[in-house]
């Protein structure tokens, strides 16, 4: 069975930047609606940025401007890169892919 593993993820302080990857253990079938999701305490897992049709992305509102999602095709990995992050953004982050399972999460803790 295909896997992922999420990587990336650690203590970092307000304003700061941290950059997530996601490695799939196969080429996914089509980008589409792979992505990010995270896991705030107590809160339901929400999207936090996918591809679209075409890779497009798409952010969530609290993700626009300060995230950005990309791939490498070549090594089968996706990427959140993360800037001026706060502590609202603490969470787990789970990489997304219709066909394979969720992962473990990488967890990120902004705090000062």
């Amino acid at each position: 069975q295909a896997q992922l593993a999420e990587s990336g993820g650690g203590l970092v302080q307000p304003g700061g930047s941290l950059r997530l990857s996601c490695t799939f253990s196969r080429p996914p079938f089509d980008y589409f609606a792979v992505g990010w999701y995270r896991q705030r305490p107590e809160k339901e897992r929400e999207l936090v940025a996918m591809f679209l049709s075409g890779d497009k992305p798409s952010y969530a509102e609290s993700a626009k401007g300060r995230f950005t999602i990309s791939k490498d095709d070549s090594k089968n990995t996706i990427y959140l890169e993360m800037n001026n992050l706060q502590p609202e953004d603490t969470a787990v982050y789970y990489c997304y892919e219709p066909s394979i399972p969720w992962g473990q999460g990488t967890q990120v803790t902004v705090s000062s």
